[in-house]
């Protein structure tokens, strides 16, 4: 155990039943802390800690959570809205209805700034808390032809995410956000199966595409899930104390910085 400071903590994992979220909510109950996930489908038998079912791109359903969080739990000390992806289809700009747009918006954007807008005033009369949005580099590298929507989207969390750090940092609030590149989770293996079946290719020609245009991976492989809950927990405890507003980006190299 490495961050004993989360024993004491209440986190609450957005899309926390596969994935990005899984790895999360696993990495905080290893660590000691109380876990709390929500996502639409119903968590497996072996899922860490306490699990609610709702859909977090409708403002009912953020309010179902939480009122259910607040009744049993009282409040949070960690928030991190992993809840996210894309069902769009590809072919570009011309192919995205309204409709297409705003459950892109809802998903990827508006369900953390509901969540923060129900969560954060405890925090802030605490003086403390943590609030991580899962981001994507797609904000910096959209992928046009397949996940414009999302990667628009993406570019606005993080955005929102800057701004919110510096309103509530001298509250002791710290608000960051986390840009994974491509991790092999089950929803990039259906974004792959997709590629394919608009493209005409198979599955590896996809994938490299995909990964191509995302503008490779210099570390030549792709990352896993628990890269992306190593960071998190990093950024969620106190080795990040004067951490705010940034973006920590786990991309196996794809986006350049200087």
């Amino acid at each position: 155990m490495r961050y004993q400071e989360f024993q004491e903590a209440i986190v609450l994992v957005t899309g926390g039943t596969q994935g990005m979220g899984l790895a999360i909510a696993r990495r905080f109950a290893e660590e000691g802390a109380t876990v709390i996930t929500c996502a639409r489908r119903e968590a497996d038998a072996d899922h860490p800690g306490h699990h609610f079912t709702a859909d977090l791109s409708t403002p009912e359903g953020v309010e179902t959570l939480a009122r259910q969080v607040k009744e049993r739990f009282g409040r949070i000390s960690i928030l991190v809205n992993c809840v996210g992806g894309s069902s769009s289809p590809g072919g570009g700009f011309a192919a995205l209805s309204e409709q297409h747009w705003r459950d892109e918006l809802n998903l990827n954007l508006l369900a953390a700034v509901r969540l923060d807008r129900v969560f954060l005033p405890s925090m802030l009369a605490a003086n403390g808390g943590v609030v991580i949005h899962i981001s994507s580099i797609q904000r910096r590298f959209p992928l046009y032809e397949s996940t414009l929507g999302y990667a628009a989207a993406k570019a606005a969390l993080t955005t929102y995410s800057k701004g919110l750090a510096n309103e509530v940092a001298p509250k002791g609030v710290r608000v960051n956000s986390l840009a994974p590149g491509f991790i092999e989770t089950e929803a990039a293996s259906r974004l792959i199966d997709r590629l394919a079946k608009e493209s005409g290719t198979d599955r590896e020609a996809a994938r490299r595409n995909l990964v191509s245009g995302l503008g490779g991976i210099p570390r030549g492989l792709p990352g896993a899930p628990e890269d992306v809950a190593g960071a998190v927990l990093f950024l969620a405890s106190e080795d990040a104390r004067n951490i705010y507003g940034a973006e920590l980006v786990v991309d196996g190299g794809t986006m350049p910085v200087v």
